[in-house]
Protein backbone atom coordinates (compact mmCIF):
# COMPACT_ATOMS: atom_id res chain seq x y z
CA UNK A 1 0.00 0.00 0.00
CA UNK A 2 1.24 3.53 -1.38
CA UNK A 3 0.77 5.03 2.68
CA UNK A 4 1.34 9.02 2.35
CA UNK A 5 3.42 10.24 5.18
CA UNK A 6 1.22 12.38 7.07
CA UNK A 7 -0.96 8.64 7.34
CA UNK A 8 2.29 6.76 8.31
CA UNK A 9 2.98 9.65 10.83
CA UNK A 10 -0.10 9.45 12.90
CA UNK A 11 -0.49 6.26 12.70
CA UNK A 12 2.93 6.06 14.35
CA UNK A 13 1.89 8.90 16.75
CA UNK A 14 -1.23 7.17 17.61
CA UNK A 15 0.66 3.62 18.20
CA UNK A 16 2.88 5.07 20.58
CA UNK A 17 0.45 7.07 22.71
CA UNK A 18 -2.10 3.66 23.10
CA UNK A 19 1.36 1.90 24.13
CA UNK A 20 2.11 4.43 26.76
CA UNK A 21 -2.02 4.63 28.12
CA UNK A 22 -1.57 0.82 27.88
CA UNK A 23 1.95 0.72 30.27
CA UNK A 24 0.15 3.31 32.60
CA UNK A 25 -2.52 1.20 32.74
CA UNK A 26 -0.38 -1.41 34.01
CA UNK A 27 1.65 0.09 36.50
CA UNK A 28 -0.98 1.64 38.13
CA UNK A 29 -3.01 -1.95 38.61
CA UNK A 30 0.38 -3.18 39.74
CA UNK A 31 1.06 -0.51 42.34
CA UNK A 32 -2.93 -1.25 43.61
CA UNK A 33 -3.04 -5.14 43.56
CA UNK A 34 0.62 -5.81 44.68
CA UNK A 35 0.08 -2.93 47.81
CA UNK A 36 3.12 -0.98 46.58
CA UNK A 37 0.53 1.91 46.91
CA UNK A 38 -0.21 1.35 50.60
CA UNK A 39 3.79 1.17 51.02
CA UNK A 40 4.13 3.90 49.43
CA UNK A 41 1.47 6.20 51.10
CA UNK A 42 2.66 4.46 54.47
CA UNK A 43 6.27 5.49 53.99
CA UNK A 44 4.86 9.42 52.97
CA UNK A 45 2.82 9.42 56.24
CA UNK A 46 5.70 8.43 58.02
CA UNK A 47 8.05 11.48 56.52
CA UNK A 48 5.76 13.89 57.54
CA UNK A 49 4.78 12.68 60.18
CA UNK A 50 7.17 15.22 62.52
CA UNK A 51 5.60 18.08 60.98
CA UNK A 52 2.35 19.84 62.87
CA UNK A 53 -0.44 17.91 61.77
CA UNK A 54 -2.15 20.28 59.53
CA UNK A 55 1.11 20.64 57.41
CA UNK A 56 1.75 16.54 57.90
CA UNK A 57 -1.27 15.63 55.91
CA UNK A 58 -0.69 17.97 53.00
CA UNK A 59 3.31 16.71 53.00
CA UNK A 60 2.05 13.22 53.17
CA UNK A 61 -0.04 13.91 50.00
CA UNK A 62 2.75 16.07 48.60
CA UNK A 63 5.35 13.13 48.82
CA UNK A 64 3.10 10.26 47.60
CA UNK A 65 2.33 12.25 44.28
CA UNK A 66 5.19 13.69 43.13
CA UNK A 67 7.08 10.09 44.23
CA UNK A 68 4.13 8.85 41.77
CA UNK A 69 4.80 11.96 39.15
CA UNK A 70 8.48 11.61 38.73
CA UNK A 71 8.54 7.87 38.52
CA UNK A 72 6.40 7.81 35.94
CA UNK A 73 7.94 10.60 34.16
CA UNK A 74 11.00 8.38 34.05
CA UNK A 75 8.91 5.40 32.80
CA UNK A 76 7.43 6.58 29.79
CA UNK A 77 10.23 9.04 28.90
CA UNK A 78 11.09 6.50 26.12
CA UNK A 79 7.28 6.51 24.86
CA UNK A 80 7.16 10.64 25.43
CA UNK A 81 10.79 11.20 23.56
CA UNK A 82 10.30 9.32 20.40
CA UNK A 83 6.62 10.60 20.06
CA UNK A 84 7.39 14.10 20.66
CA UNK A 85 11.08 14.32 19.18
CA UNK A 86 12.50 11.44 17.05
CA UNK A 87 8.94 11.24 15.32
CA UNK A 88 8.83 14.55 14.61
CA UNK A 89 12.20 14.70 13.42
CA UNK A 90 12.14 12.12 11.26
CA UNK A 91 9.18 13.74 9.31
CA UNK A 92 10.98 17.36 9.02
CA UNK A 93 8.02 18.80 11.72
CA UNK A 94 11.03 19.47 14.53
CA UNK A 95 13.92 21.62 14.13
CA UNK A 96 15.21 21.93 17.78
CA UNK A 97 18.37 20.11 18.78
CA UNK A 98 17.61 17.36 21.36
CA UNK A 99 19.06 19.90 24.45
CA UNK A 100 16.69 22.24 23.44
CA UNK A 101 13.53 19.58 23.63
CA UNK A 102 14.99 17.89 27.06
CA UNK A 103 15.07 21.39 28.72
CA UNK A 104 11.39 21.82 27.57
CA UNK A 105 10.36 19.13 28.60
CA UNK A 106 12.09 19.30 32.01
CA UNK A 107 10.17 22.95 31.96
CA UNK A 108 6.95 21.41 31.47
CA UNK A 109 7.65 18.51 34.06
CA UNK A 110 8.09 21.06 36.75
CA UNK A 111 4.85 22.81 35.74
CA UNK A 112 2.78 19.45 35.59
CA UNK A 113 4.36 18.19 38.80
CA UNK A 114 2.98 21.71 40.09
CA UNK A 115 -0.82 20.80 39.01
CA UNK A 116 -0.17 16.75 40.05
CA UNK A 117 0.20 18.23 43.56
CA UNK A 118 -2.51 21.01 43.64
CA UNK A 119 -4.79 18.26 41.76
CA UNK A 120 -3.86 15.58 44.78
CA UNK A 121 -4.00 17.91 47.33
CA UNK A 122 -8.06 18.51 46.00
CA UNK A 123 -9.06 14.93 45.84
CA UNK A 124 -7.49 14.17 49.04
CA UNK A 125 -8.56 17.39 51.34
CA UNK A 126 -11.70 16.84 49.28
CA UNK A 127 -12.64 13.22 50.19
CA UNK A 128 -11.70 14.24 53.68
CA UNK A 129 -13.93 17.08 54.31
CA UNK A 130 -16.87 14.92 52.25
CA UNK A 131 -16.01 11.27 51.33
CA UNK A 132 -19.49 10.76 49.54
CA UNK A 133 -19.10 14.10 47.33
CA UNK A 134 -15.24 14.99 46.79
CA UNK A 135 -15.74 13.91 43.44
CA UNK A 136 -18.23 17.19 43.06
CA UNK A 137 -15.94 19.57 45.19
CA UNK A 138 -13.46 18.43 43.03
CA UNK A 139 -14.80 19.21 39.81
CA UNK A 140 -15.59 22.57 41.19
CA UNK A 141 -11.90 23.20 41.45
CA UNK A 142 -11.16 21.73 38.40
CA UNK A 143 -13.33 24.46 37.04
CA UNK A 144 -12.01 27.80 38.83
CA UNK A 145 -8.44 26.09 38.08
CA UNK A 146 -9.31 25.94 34.36
CA UNK A 147 -10.70 29.46 33.84
CA UNK A 148 -7.60 31.01 35.70
CA UNK A 149 -5.38 29.14 33.46
CA UNK A 150 -7.00 30.24 30.05
CA UNK A 151 -6.58 33.60 31.78
CA UNK A 152 -3.06 33.53 32.67
CA UNK A 153 -1.12 31.12 29.86
CA UNK A 154 -0.96 33.77 28.16
CA UNK A 155 0.85 36.28 30.08
CA UNK A 156 2.61 33.70 32.21
CA UNK A 157 3.01 30.19 30.65
CA UNK A 158 3.74 30.16 27.04
CA UNK A 159 6.37 32.56 26.97
CA UNK A 160 8.45 30.10 29.33
CA UNK A 161 8.59 27.81 25.88
CA UNK A 162 8.66 30.68 23.31
CA UNK A 163 9.89 33.61 22.17
CA UNK A 164 7.05 36.49 21.58
CA UNK A 165 7.60 40.16 19.84
CA UNK A 166 5.50 42.90 18.90
CA UNK A 167 4.97 42.21 14.77
CA UNK A 168 7.07 44.19 13.12
CA UNK A 169 5.12 44.77 9.83
CA UNK A 170 2.77 47.79 10.31
CA UNK A 171 0.57 47.25 7.50
CA UNK A 172 -0.34 43.35 8.68
CA UNK A 173 -0.76 44.76 12.46
CA UNK A 174 -3.14 47.59 11.29
CA UNK A 175 -5.22 45.06 9.69
CA UNK A 176 -5.57 42.04 12.01
CA UNK A 177 -6.28 44.77 14.87
CA UNK A 178 -8.85 46.24 12.72
CA UNK A 179 -10.20 42.75 12.03
CA UNK A 180 -10.47 41.68 15.75
CA UNK A 181 -12.47 45.33 16.15
CA UNK A 182 -14.37 44.52 13.32
CA UNK A 183 -14.90 41.14 14.85
CA UNK A 184 -16.11 42.01 18.10
CA UNK A 185 -13.28 40.63 20.08
CA UNK A 186 -10.64 43.44 20.44
CA UNK A 187 -6.97 42.61 21.61
CA UNK A 188 -4.46 44.87 23.08
CA UNK A 189 -1.79 44.03 20.42
CA UNK A 190 0.05 42.08 17.44
CA UNK A 191 2.62 39.31 18.52
CA UNK A 192 5.45 37.63 16.09
CA UNK A 193 5.55 33.61 17.40
CA UNK A 194 8.71 31.98 17.76
CA UNK A 195 7.40 28.42 16.87
CA UNK A 196 10.19 28.18 14.03
CA UNK A 197 12.96 27.48 16.65
CA UNK A 198 11.32 24.36 17.63
CA UNK A 199 9.34 22.92 14.78
CA UNK A 200 8.44 23.57 10.85
CA UNK A 201 4.81 23.73 11.47
CA UNK A 202 2.67 26.90 11.34
CA UNK A 203 0.12 28.43 13.73
CA UNK A 204 -1.85 32.03 14.57
CA UNK A 205 -4.01 32.13 17.34
CA UNK A 206 -5.77 34.29 19.44
CA UNK A 207 -5.71 33.99 23.32
CA UNK A 208 -6.26 34.94 26.71
CA UNK A 209 -9.35 37.06 27.40
CA UNK A 210 -10.18 40.79 28.22
CA UNK A 211 -7.45 42.53 29.14
CA UNK A 212 -4.95 39.97 28.31
CA UNK A 213 -6.27 38.89 24.60
CA UNK A 214 -3.87 39.50 22.04
CA UNK A 215 -2.81 37.81 18.68
CA UNK A 216 -0.62 35.64 17.93
CA UNK A 217 1.26 34.86 14.36
CA UNK A 218 4.03 32.48 14.14
CA UNK A 219 7.31 33.49 12.06
CA UNK A 220 6.64 30.29 10.33
CA UNK A 221 3.15 31.51 8.98
CA UNK A 222 4.51 34.97 8.59
CA UNK A 223 7.37 33.83 6.21
CA UNK A 224 5.50 31.54 3.50
CA UNK A 225 1.41 33.23 3.98
CA UNK A 226 0.20 36.13 1.88
CA UNK A 227 -1.62 39.03 4.50
CA UNK A 228 -4.71 37.29 3.03
CA UNK A 229 -4.11 34.27 4.00
CA UNK A 230 -2.58 35.24 7.47
CA UNK A 231 -6.10 37.00 7.84
CA UNK A 232 -8.69 34.46 7.29
CA UNK A 233 -6.70 32.14 9.38
CA UNK A 234 -7.48 35.03 12.00
CA UNK A 235 -10.53 34.99 11.20
CA UNK A 236 -11.34 31.58 12.08
CA UNK A 237 -9.43 31.81 15.69
CA UNK A 238 -11.76 35.39 16.18
CA UNK A 239 -14.70 33.11 16.11
CA UNK A 240 -13.63 31.37 18.91
CA UNK A 241 -13.91 34.01 21.06
CA UNK A 242 -17.20 36.04 19.25
CA UNK A 243 -19.10 32.70 20.03
CA UNK A 244 -16.97 31.88 23.78
CA UNK A 245 -15.96 28.72 22.53
CA UNK A 246 -13.20 28.89 25.02
CA UNK A 247 -15.98 28.75 27.79
CA UNK A 248 -18.42 26.43 26.24
CA UNK A 249 -15.73 23.84 25.70
CA UNK A 250 -14.83 24.35 29.22
CA UNK A 251 -18.36 23.59 30.62
CA UNK A 252 -18.09 20.45 28.58
CA UNK A 253 -14.86 19.51 29.94
CA UNK A 254 -16.34 20.16 33.39
CA UNK A 255 -19.12 17.68 32.95
CA UNK A 256 -16.40 15.12 31.58
CA UNK A 257 -14.10 15.45 34.42
CA UNK A 258 -17.70 15.12 36.66
CA UNK A 259 -18.69 11.82 35.05
CA UNK A 260 -15.09 10.63 35.30
CA UNK A 261 -14.55 11.37 39.03
CA UNK A 262 -17.76 10.13 39.81
CA UNK A 263 -17.15 6.89 38.26
CA UNK A 264 -13.50 6.65 40.06
CA UNK A 265 -15.68 7.55 43.06
CA UNK A 266 -18.24 4.33 42.29
CA UNK A 267 -14.39 2.14 41.40
CA UNK A 268 -12.98 2.80 44.89
CA UNK A 269 -15.99 2.36 46.51
CA UNK A 270 -15.80 -1.12 44.82
CA UNK A 271 -12.86 -2.07 44.81
CA UNK A 272 -11.71 -0.95 48.45
CA UNK A 273 -12.40 -4.35 49.95
CA UNK A 274 -10.45 -6.11 47.72
CA UNK A 275 -7.60 -3.92 47.57
CA UNK A 276 -7.50 -3.31 51.43
CA UNK A 277 -8.13 0.43 50.89
CA UNK A 278 -10.25 2.79 53.19
CA UNK A 279 -12.50 4.70 51.03
CA UNK A 280 -11.96 7.78 48.56
CA UNK A 281 -9.96 9.37 51.47
CA UNK A 282 -7.12 6.65 51.73
CA UNK A 283 -3.63 8.06 50.41
CA UNK A 284 -3.02 5.05 48.95
CA UNK A 285 -6.65 5.39 46.67
CA UNK A 286 -5.25 8.10 44.47
CA UNK A 287 -4.18 5.30 41.64
CA UNK A 288 -7.71 4.25 41.45
CA UNK A 289 -8.87 7.55 40.85
CA UNK A 290 -6.19 8.13 38.05
CA UNK A 291 -6.79 4.90 36.33
CA UNK A 292 -10.95 5.21 36.36
CA UNK A 293 -10.81 8.28 35.77
CA UNK A 294 -8.54 7.88 33.09
CA UNK A 295 -10.40 5.50 31.25
CA UNK A 296 -13.76 7.32 31.59
CA UNK A 297 -12.45 10.41 30.31
CA UNK A 298 -11.21 8.68 27.04
CA UNK A 299 -14.34 6.95 26.68
CA UNK A 300 -16.45 10.47 26.79
CA UNK A 301 -13.76 11.99 24.34
CA UNK A 302 -16.01 10.95 20.67
CA UNK A 303 -18.53 13.78 22.67
CA UNK A 304 -16.30 16.40 23.14
CA UNK A 305 -14.10 16.01 20.28
CA UNK A 306 -17.50 15.81 17.93
CA UNK A 307 -18.47 19.43 19.68
CA UNK A 308 -14.81 20.76 18.96
CA UNK A 309 -15.29 19.81 15.39
CA UNK A 310 -18.94 21.28 15.45
CA UNK A 311 -17.24 24.60 16.77
CA UNK A 312 -14.45 24.31 14.25
CA UNK A 313 -17.27 24.32 11.38
CA UNK A 314 -18.78 27.33 12.30
CA UNK A 315 -15.51 29.34 12.73
CA UNK A 316 -14.70 28.71 8.88
CA UNK A 317 -18.10 30.00 8.32
CA UNK A 318 -17.36 32.59 10.52
CA UNK A 319 -13.98 33.56 8.28
CA UNK A 320 -15.22 33.02 4.97
CA UNK A 321 -17.95 35.94 5.97
CA UNK A 322 -16.12 38.03 7.93
CA UNK A 323 -13.59 37.92 5.40
CA UNK A 324 -15.01 37.51 2.58
CA UNK A 325 -11.96 35.56 0.48
CA UNK A 326 -12.85 31.84 -0.16
CA UNK A 327 -9.52 31.67 -2.19
CA UNK A 328 -7.47 32.83 0.26
CA UNK A 329 -9.15 30.06 3.11
CA UNK A 330 -8.56 27.43 0.73
CA UNK A 331 -5.29 28.26 -0.60
CA UNK A 332 -4.43 28.60 3.63
CA UNK A 333 -6.19 25.21 4.59
CA UNK A 334 -4.06 23.16 2.23
CA UNK A 335 -0.52 24.81 2.66
CA UNK A 336 -1.64 24.02 6.64
CA UNK A 337 -2.16 20.68 5.51
CA UNK A 338 0.79 19.81 3.81
CA UNK A 339 3.04 21.83 6.41
CA UNK A 340 1.73 20.68 9.42
CA UNK A 341 1.33 17.03 8.39
CA UNK A 342 -2.53 16.93 8.73
CA UNK A 343 -4.32 13.36 8.16
CA UNK A 344 -5.97 13.56 5.15
CA UNK A 345 -8.22 10.09 5.88
CA UNK A 346 -8.19 9.40 9.36
CA UNK A 347 -9.47 5.74 10.73
CA UNK A 348 -13.02 6.20 11.46
CA UNK A 349 -12.15 5.05 15.39
CA UNK A 350 -9.21 7.29 15.56
CA UNK A 351 -11.10 10.51 14.14
CA UNK A 352 -13.59 9.67 16.36
CA UNK A 353 -11.55 9.61 19.44
CA UNK A 354 -8.25 11.50 19.01
CA UNK A 355 -9.68 14.21 16.23
CA UNK A 356 -10.47 18.06 17.46
CA UNK A 357 -10.83 19.15 13.76
CA UNK A 358 -12.71 18.24 11.12
CA UNK A 359 -10.13 17.20 8.05
CA UNK A 360 -8.75 19.48 5.36
CA UNK A 361 -10.27 18.13 3.03
CA UNK A 362 -13.37 18.29 4.97
CA UNK A 363 -13.08 21.66 5.24
CA UNK A 364 -11.83 22.76 1.90
CA UNK A 365 -15.32 21.11 0.56
CA UNK A 366 -17.65 22.98 2.88
CA UNK A 367 -15.65 26.31 1.59
CA UNK A 368 -16.44 25.50 -1.69
CA UNK A 369 -20.10 24.65 -1.14
CA UNK A 370 -19.99 20.87 -1.81
CA UNK A 371 -21.37 17.97 -0.16
CA UNK A 372 -19.55 16.60 2.26
CA UNK A 373 -20.40 12.95 4.03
Amino acid sequence: MNEDRATRYHRSRRRVGLASMVAAAVVLAVLLVSGRSQDLAAWARGVAAPLPRPLAAAAAVSLYAASLALAWDLLSFPFVFYRSFLLDRKYGLTSESAGTWMADHLKALVLGLALTLGAALAVHGAARLSPAWWWLIVTGVFAIAAIAIARVAPVWLMPIFYRFRPLDRAALRERLLALSDRAGAPAIGVFEWGLGEKTSRANAALVGAGGTRRILVSDTLLKGYSDDEIEVILAHELSHHVHHDIWTSLAIETVVVAVALLGAHLAILRASPVLGLHGPADLAALPVVVAAGGALSLLLAPLSNAWSRRNEHRADRFALTLTGRPAAFVSAMRRLGAQNLAEVRPPRMAFWFFHTHPTIEDRIARARGEKTA
